[in-house]
This record gives C-alpha cells, sequence and structure tokens, in this order.
C-alpha cells in the first residue's frame, strides 16, 4: 500500500478533533499543499531506507512526504496531543510498522536520537529556529545534511556571507558545522492558518571533517557574542571582556590571529573566528 499524504480538508478535520488552535507561540502554520512537502523532500534528496529526523511534525504533512520515499524517520514533537495522533495517522496513510518513531519531547533538550539519522527535515517556528538547529548538530554529530523551513528573515541570516546586512552570529555559528545556502522560496498560502511572514527553505551540508574540538568550538562561539553583542564597535572594544580585559590586550591577541583589530565582527568568516579563539587565553 503506498503513502498517501494528508489533504488540506483532512488538516482541519484532524485539528478539530485534536482541539488543536494553531498557536503563535509554537509556531503552528500546518502546511496544507502536497506539492510543497513533496518540494521539501526533494530539496533534501531524502533516499530511500535513510534515516531522517524531523523536528515538529505537527499533524504530519511533511512527515508522510518524507515517508513517501521510503525513508524512515524519527519525529520530535512538543506538543503532546501531537505527538499520540501522529502515529495512528501515520497508519491510515499506508505507513508501515516501525518506519516511524515519535518523540515526544522537546527538541531543545533531548540529547540522544535512536537510528543516528543522518538527514534532518524541520518546519521551524520563528522563536526557535535557530536554538533548535544548532543544538542538534552540536549534539549529534551523524547528521550530515538537512532542509529547513524558516522565515525568510532566519533563513536569509543562517545563509548570509560575511559583510551582508543580515551577517550575524547565527550565520557565523552556523557555518562551525558546515555550508548553508538558500534553497526556495515557499508561498504563505500553502500554510493554514496563512501566515503574515514570508518563508524560505535553506539548506546545509556538514563538514566531512569537524572544525575543531568541543572547547574551540565554545571559546569560538562565546568570542562570536561579544563580537556581535555590541554591533558595529571595533572588534578591540567588543572583544576587551574577553580577550584581556582591555582594548590594548585585545588588539595584542586580534593582531597575533591576524585580524585587524579596527575591523568589527560583521567582516568576519568563522575562519577568522577560529584564529582567535585558538590564540586567545581563556578568560
Amino acid at each position: 500500500m503506498p503513502v498517501t499524504l494528508l489533504g488540506a480538508a483532512e488538516i482541519r478535520a484532524l485539528a478539530a478533533e485534536l482541539d488543536v488552535t494553531p498557536t503563535k507561540k509554537l509556531g503552528q502554520n500546518f502546511v496544507v499543499d502536497a506539492n510543497s512537502v513533496r518540494k521539501i523532500v526533494h530539496v533534501a534528496k531524502v533516499q530511500p531506507h535513510e534515516r531522517v529526523v524531523e523536528v515538529g511534525p505537527g499533524l504530519g504533512s511533511l512527515t508522510l512526504a518524507i515517508l513517501e520515499t521510503g525513508a524512515r524517520v524519527t519525529a520530535v514533537e512538543i506538543d503532546h496531543r501531537l505527538a499520540e495522533k501522529l502515529p495512528s495517522t501515520a497508519a491510515s496513510h499506508g505507513v508501515e510498522p516501525g518506519a516511524l518513531t515519535v518523540v515526544d519531547a522537546d527538541a531543545l533538550r533531548i540529547t540522544e536520537l535512536d537510528g543516528r539519522p543522518t538527514v534532518l527535515v524541520a518546519n521551524l517556528p520563528y522563536n526557535v529556529s535557530v536554538p533548535v538547529l544548532l543544538h542538534f548538530l552540536e549534539h549529534f554529530d551523524f547528521i550530515e545534511r538537512g532542509v529547513v523551513m524558516v522565515q525568510s528573515e532566519v533563513g536569509e541570516r543562517l545563509a548570509a556571507p560575511p559583510g551582508s546586512k543580515v551577517y550575524g552570529s547565527p550565520s557565523v555559528k552556523a557555518a562551525w558545522y558546515g555550508c548553508w545556502r538558500l534553497a526556495g522560496t515557499v508561498s504563505r498560502q500553502v500554510f493554514w492558518p496563512v501566515p503574515n511572514v514570508d518563508s524560505v527553505l535553506v539548506a546545509f551540508d556538514r563538514d566531512s571533517d569537524p572544525r575543531g574540538s568541543e572547547a574551540e568550538r565554545r571559546r569560538t562561539f562565546e568570542i562570536v557574542d561579544a563580537a556581535f553583542g555590541q554591533r558595529r564597535k571595533m572588534l578591540r572594544q567588543a572583544l576587551s571582556s574577553v580577550l584581556g580585559g582591555s582594548a590594548a590586550a585585545a588588539s595584542a591577541i586580534l593582531e597575533s590571529a591576524g585580524v585587524a583589530p579596527t575591523a568589527r565582527g560583521e567582516q568576519l568568516s568563522i575562519e577568522d573566528f577560529v584564529r582567535i579563539a585558538r590564540v586567545a587565553p581563556v578568560a
């Protein structure tokens, strides 16, 4: 029996059955268009028998599109009602037993994933999108690639190069793990309820070799936070609190890393920040 997808009428019926009123807090704008969820799966290059982790499956429209490929899915859902209903929805749409595992939990709190999924696919709300992505990449090094649907503002920031207007700490931290790129736009009309913001797809591929040790990552992220905590300030000022306690001490460390003390955080690449972290004494 082939896996079938949810239609708009069934999604509304499921929401009514579960007494689910889409909330802004949980980012519950459900995708009601089959072509859109299939597009996400296509961009993610999901293959049969691959293991995929999906964050925030909601009522299951994207979940079923992933399962339609023959992949296996671990779905992490924070809403208990949705987590409880998803297995029966999947079964009624032709999903074989064992193909779907539902984890009823806050994605920001889990530190273990059975099956070692290599692909991450998600539709993430604005307020948790970056924290969830960074959390999963930090804790699950077996995730090799992924595609996430996020608000345009978030997606553009994640994929931004150094020097661009939207480049910031999320851009640098995401780049620690690999390469990010914008991978398509998503019409507001494919959601229920229709949001008042645009959405995009962002794809990433994890670097084959880690950029550094865990200690180096933590030190790099500390420096990144300081650099962007005082935007538009020269690094010798912005980093003084984490590089020696004074502008003079920070300048000396920056120069030894080959970075101009008068530069600003918005100009630096992840490689620049890593060089600073490696020559900087731990505060």
